[in-house]
């Protein structure tokens, strides 16, 4: 650690600024012992730097009336920064004004002020010095960057601090040198100038030594991170000295600092397993220590390094997440709803507070964080109604801010889950006219996507259906991945039988038969094979025999219905075999959890549609729910069930 004395007085000299051997010769004219005799009072100002061989230089600097004096001290003394509670042999009344130092650099509130108090010091060590800088860059740098630039890099006290860390890095303490570092770098010094690669390099020679603490490889890292500059391999060298430490004894700034140097190096990542499990193990242990960004920075970590193995981490990271959510800034929001979709992980409580927090807090959202939240309540299938009403809101006020993704992320969501909020004519109507102004920036899927959901709550985009089955768009859907798989053939099949069931009226190109699909690929709410053979079971025991039904029938109209059963003129049950005499048609629609919003009752789109396409086909679509027949334990029970449910006017069946 090296101290700096700071003791008003001024010299002559004809240059605002010269070089350093010029100085070094001006100092050799002048006398003074430990800066106890006074020099001229003349202009410009200069800065003094004392070492502990007695040698002297004067260094020329503008506008600068403060003196400062750096001391090495011997190798056996021990450095300490603010509130470490370690020994010192520098004396008591050293540590009590270091103390006093940080109490009241913490009671400052501008750059100005700390200024003032820095001018005002008679000697401080490089790590209150330091610790000053990186005070300053808390209060002047936000997301936009240095909001004061001429008011902190002009200033003197500024210019004379950063002159001596450049020159004097090799008599820092390693605490002091690399706080410093941290602080520059955010401070937006030129990261190519010589102070920032003085000290770089120096902190890079004692990292090859092994001469750095483990809260020491972790400083000086954070600042590599905020360099983000060609510094992968001093990273990496880091990293190498982590993985001999001990990791139980970092602090969760420190352990937040390391897993953001492993996101960086992740194609190194199998090469630092060992450390990340230890680390995993040790964070499963303060997760609910950890404060909203850090808990943000750690999950969006294990989901860049791929640790789904860290599932009891990852649990318990998502349960603390919930009291956070009011307190999450956008990005650390989106972060912790990634890892939510990255590891398939769900927690009513999560969902709850969401609906809580999201609604009144969209408006203030950005565009990112707004399609994130419905993202998440799609790939879940959450049908919120709070945060769907006030999504619906936001994009009819603001729409023009958000990219075509976003678009089709908050959008398709009402489809997927079938629900038209209260706004749905202004929703729908800022919709159509955003793809009339911006309809060439989608991307063909993003555009089919969008659509489809569209058709899925009886929204039908017909001014834009010639578009999409023209032979050059579907060109264009083949060119990107993943081209014309099953499932787009689908959205394209299911678009075109809506325009010919649901809209009569339209008169544009077609389909054509080569982009059909024979039936439709619905991975979202396919059968729960359980649940049908149970429905099986009891209409055996009340038709007596099976000949009477069918399941998983294929139809000419691409749907495959879950149960039909064909009746006669008078009602009478007809074999499933039989072609002739067939007056009506039954399709029986066993549907599970799985084709429902999650814990509710309500459909999802892809069911919707289907049961409201059959019925037009000439259907009699019979709706079989979980929640009616789940508490159905026997045949007997399940076949009065059916009875009822599919005869309600029968008092008996004759087959």
């Amino acid at each position: 650690m090296a101290l700096m004395s700071l003791k008003g007085f001024r010299f002559c000299a004809r240059k605002a600024a010269a070089s350093r051997s010029a100085l070094m010769t001006l100092s050799k004219s002048l006398s003074f012992i430990s800066g106890q005799q006074q020099s001229p009072r003349c202009s410009p100002l200069a800065m003094r730097m004392w070492h502990s061989k007695g040698k002297f230089q004067y260094v020329l600097s503008r506008n600068i009336h403060v003196p400062v004096r750096i001391q090495s001290l011997s190798a056996n003394e021990a450095a300490h920064l603010c509130g470490d509670p370690g020994s010192s042999p520098v004396s008591d009344n050293r540590w009590m004004d270091e103390q006093m130092f940080f109490r009241k650099l913490q009671g400052l509130d501008t750059s100005k002020e700390i200024f003032e108090f820095l001018s005002s010091l008679e000697i401080m060590s490089d790590i209150m010095a330091s610790a000053a800088l990186q005070r300053i860059s808390e209060m002047e740098v936000d997301g936009s960057g240095l909001k004061n630039s001429e008011g902190i890099l002009e200033n003197e006290v500024f210019r004379a601090l950063c002159f001596q860390f450049k020159y004097e890095s090799s008599k820092l303490s390693s605490t002091g040198l690399l706080s410093a570092l941290q602080a520059l770098i955010k401070l937006r010094v030129d990261p190519q100038g010589s102070l920032i690669m003085n000290l770089l390099s120096e902190g890079q020679e004692r990292l090859e030594k092994g001469q750095l603490t483990t809260k020491n490889l972790c400083d000086f890292g954070e600042a590599l991170l905020e360099l983000e500059g060609p510094s992968c391999v001093i990273l990496e060298q880091i990293l190498s000295r982590m993985q001999e430490k001990d990791i139980t004894k970092c602090s969760p700034s420190e352990m937040v600092t390391v897993y953001r140097m492993l996101q960086r190096s992740v194609r190194e990542r199998e090469q630092y397993q060992d450390l990340l499990n230890r680390m995993n193990n040790v964070t499963l242990t303060i997760a609910s220590q950890l404060s909203p960004r850090f808990l943000s920075i750690v999950l969006n970590s294990l989901v860049v390094l791929h640790q789904t193995q860290a599932v009891s981490l990852v649990i318990a990271l998502c349960k603390h997440s919930v009291k956070h959510v009011p307190y999450f800034t956008d990005d650390e929001l989106v972060h912790v709803l990634e890892a939510f979709l990255y590891f398939g992980h769900r927690q009513q409580i999560f969902t709850e507070a969401l609906e809580r927090h999201v609604p009144k807090s969209l408006f203030a959202m950005r565009p990112e964080t707004v399609s994130t939240v419905m993202k998440y309540c799609c790939q879940k299938m959450i049908l919120s109604k709070p945060i769907f009403d006030a999504v619906a809101e936001v994009f009819i006020s603001g729409a023009d801010g958000f990219t075509t993704e976003q678009i089709a992320e908050c959008l398709v969501p009402f489809g997927t889950l079938n629900y038209l909020p209260p706004s749905a004519p202004l929703l729908f109507g800022k919709l159509e006219s955003v793809l009339c102004t911006r309809f060439g920036q989608f991307q063909p899927h993003t555009l089919l996507k969008l659509l489809h959901s569209c058709v899925l709550v009886q929204r039908y985009p017909v001014n834009f259906l010639a578009k999409i089955f023209s032979p050059y768009f579907l060109q264009q859907l083949k060119a990107q991945p993943p081209g014309l798989d099953r499932f787009v053939t689908s959205q394209l099949t299911q678009l075109f039988l809506t325009a010919t069931l649901e809209c009569p009226f339209y008169e544009g190109p077609k389909l054509l038969p080569k982009y059909q699909v024979k039936a439709f690929l619905m991975p979202g709410s396919s059968l729960d094979v359980h649940l049908l053979n149970r429905v099986k079971n009891g209409l055996l025991y009340l038709l007596k025999k099976r000949i009477y039904f069918a399941s998983e029938v294929s139809t000419p109209y691409f749907y495959t219905v879950d149960i039909e059963i064909k009746l006669d003129e008078e009602g009478f049950v007809l074999p499933a075999a039989q072609l002739e005499e067939v007056h009506r048609r039954l399709a029986l629609c066993v549907d599970g959890q799985n084709r429902f919003c999650i814990n509710s009752h309500h459909l999802l789109g892809e069911e919707a549609i289907k049961q409201r396409h059959l019925k037009l086909l000439g259907y009699e679509v019979v709706q079989i729910p979980f929640f009616e027949i789940e508490s159905l334990n026997n045949c007997r029970r399940m076949a009065a069930y059916l009875h009822k449910k599919i005869f309600p006017h029968a008092y008996g069946l004759r087959c």
